[in-house]
């Protein structure tokens, strides 16, 4: 009513033109890939050992394997914290995780240390491997 009442109005009002083109998605393929990149960049930075010093490590989300090598200061920062081997005598070894030094033998059950658990994997004359898990 209040349209015929306007001098000159339309009776009918459209907001403009419609189209039926498909709507895009907001980022193109090349923003996407460069985000999945930069993920993938960080991904790796997290999960690998942030430094090491004679040792070598294999991370995964929330454990590592850590292999340090014998007869030297080996050291590596692993999940956020520091993983030293501080000796190691027949098949029984001392590492220091998180600033708590363990004990440990192989097939023994794993250790706490802080909100980890250590145990050890296998003791050769060159290295000793451990795995540190959340």
């Amino acid at each position: 009513m209040i349209n015929r009442l306007v001098t000159g109005a339309p009776t009918s009002r459209t907001l403009g033109p419609v189209t039926n083109r498909r709507l895009l998605p907001s980022t193109t393929p090349v923003r996407r890939a460069g985000g999945l990149l930069a993920g993938l960049v960080l991904g790796a930075a997290l999960l690998s050992g942030c430094s090491s010093q004679g040792a070598s490590t294999d991370c995964g989300l929330d454990a590592c394997t850590v292999t340090f090598d014998r007869g030297v200061e080996a050291s590596t920062t692993i999940l956020g914290v520091e993983a030293k081997l501080v000796g190691a005598q027949g098949d029984q070894v001392t590492v220091e995780v998180a600033g708590e030094q363990l004990s440990l033998t192989v097939g023994q059950q794993a250790v706490s240390a802080g909100d980890f658990s250590v145990t050890l994997d296998s003791v050769t004359d060159d290295q000793v491997k451990i795995r540190v898990s959340r």
